[in-house]
């Protein structure tokens, strides 16, 4: 009969799970290690502004004394009274809507169609033709809404010195409020390069064997790409669409070099974001301003909650999962 000795194997037990703890916390520690940079970035530039807007929007904090206690009156929910029945806010409202209503769609059916052109294997030239249509999102926002300044011009811009030689007047696109959301959909066409690159990227990874069996069964160009591609890359489309939304609801620079801080013509191109920049920086209202930037937050959270409910049911993945 072989004796074994207890003490021995829960020494060595005990040695090998002490062994283990260490190899455990020194993972855990070069784990923060590596994560701090990040953390520190999360709660130095988005967690602890999102909390001192929080509290400057109960305070009338006007961005002129210094920032301490001491120096906040605190007004409860004025704020969030008086934006209710701001009309400034939902003119803004309103112009941030209709922009977006026309920017996503168009975000999304014009980068697909040049996704579409680029990954055509007939097309002659068509890694020339990617980086053109790539190059205009590597062009700062600033230079693009200049150069549309000038394209869009009512006297000398090309557009509509194009419509005029089929003796088609052209509008006056930043002099019209009824043309000035679409003048800004046409510049913010300008950078479809990214969404087009996304979107070549899902095309490219439809299996052929898909296609092919979809050819074989009689399919038509438009049924496979109705049946077989879209669906295929619908994680895509659920994705450039997400991103559409809140780039839609945070448009900014354009505007505001186009139309001033105003929004002229007459309001037309006063986005939401325009109308809180004007709040917080040209007249000082830091607190008014915190209200108006939490209800764009809590906007954009409806959307992208909606939408992902929506996914889903709607997005197709390759696990057969949606």
């Amino acid at each position: 009969m072989i004796k074994v000795n207890r003490t021995s194997v829960q020494g060595s037990s005990g040695k090998t799970g002490s062994r283990t703890n260490r190899l455990s916390r020194r993972q855990s520690i070069w784990g923060l290690v590596f994560l701090s940079p990040w953390l520190i970035g999360f709660f130095a530039f988005q967690l602890l502004p999102i909390l001192a807007t929080i509290f400057l929007s109960f305070t009338n904090y006007n961005g002129n004394v210094t920032f301490k206690l001491g120096n906040f009156k605190f007004v409860g929910f004025a704020n969030y009274t008086r934006i209710t029945t701001d009309p400034n806010v939902l003119q803004a409202l309103r112009v941030t809507l209709k922009f977006a209503a026309i920017a996503v769609p168009l975000g999304l059916v014009v980068p697909l169609l040049f996704a579409l052109l680029v990954n055509s294997k007939h097309l002659i030239g068509r890694n020339f033709f990617r980086t053109l249509f790539y190059l205009p999102s590597v062009i700062p926002v600033v230079a693009g809404a200049m150069i549309f300044n000038g394209v869009l011009n009512a006297q000398s811009g090309w557009i509509n010195q194009l419509l005029a030689l089929f003796h088609i007047p052209g509008p006056r696109w930043f002099s019209d409020p009824n043309w000035a959301v679409p003048a800004l959909n046409l510049i913010a066409l300008w950078g479809v390069g990214n969404p087009m690159i996304i979107f070549l990227a899902g095309l490219q990874n439809v299996p052929t064997e898909i296609m092919e069996a979809a050819t074989i069964d009689g399919a038509s160009g438009i049924q496979r790409f109705w049946y077989v591609t879209i669906p295929l890359i619908s994680p895509v489309i659920f994705y450039n669409l997400t991103l559409g939304v809140i780039n839609g609801f945070q448009y900014f620079i354009p505007a505001m070099l186009i139309g001033g801080i105003n929004g002229n013509p007459q309001g037309a191109t006063l986005t939401y974001n325009l109308q809180f920049y004007r709040e917080a920086f040209v007249f000082s209202e830091m607190g008014y301003a915190s209200v108006m930037a939490l209800i764009l937050f809590v906007i954009i959270m409806i959307c992208t909650t909606i939408m992902f409910t929506w996914g889903q049911r709607r997005v197709y993945y390759a696990g057969g999962e949606k």
